[in-house]
């Protein structure tokens, strides 16, 4: 099978899902005229993602330029099938009820840091996502 047939394609649905069973992915976003690649920790509340942050260049970024797109990606269990999920959207700074809406959520800091108070919503205009089988079974190493 060539990896990039059609049936390696997820469809919204399932996009969705994959993305509200991770809690780990990557933020692209513009900073000045660069693009920058940055983990975060997240929620998916469809059709948003949420995550919070800290002042510095991710805040900066997005509310610079709310062009955003999000990835995650992994692999099966058994190690011979893999898939990847990415959001494109609108990130914005969360204000006023928002903001306690989504600390109810339990979004916490994966590296302990105590001084991320900002939250914010990637607005997601378009999902997708693939799955295909490996050519060679990969282990994934548990972080």
């Amino acid at each position: 099978m060539n990896m990039w047939d059609d049936d390696t394609w997820l469809d919204e649905r399932a996009s969705w899902e994959r993305l509200a069973g991770e809690r780990l992915g990557r933020l692209a976003f513009h900073l000045v005229d660069e693009v920058h690649i940055v983990p975060i920790n997240y929620c998916a509340q469809e059709p948003r993602l949420v995550f919070r942050t800290a002042e510095g260049s991710k805040l900066l970024g997005v509310a610079m330029n709310s062009d955003v797109a999000f990835e995650i990606d992994g692999i099966e269990d058994d190690g011979g099938r893999a898939w990847s999920v990415v959001a494109r959207g609108r990130a914005r700074i969360l204000r006023g009820d928002e903001v306690r809406e989504a600390d109810a959520l339990g979004l916490r800091s994966w590296l302990g840091a105590a001084d991320k108070h900002q939250f914010v919503a990637i607005d997601v205009d378009s999902v997708t996502g693939r799955e295909y089988d490996l050519v060679e079974p990969q282990k994934q190493e548990s972080v």
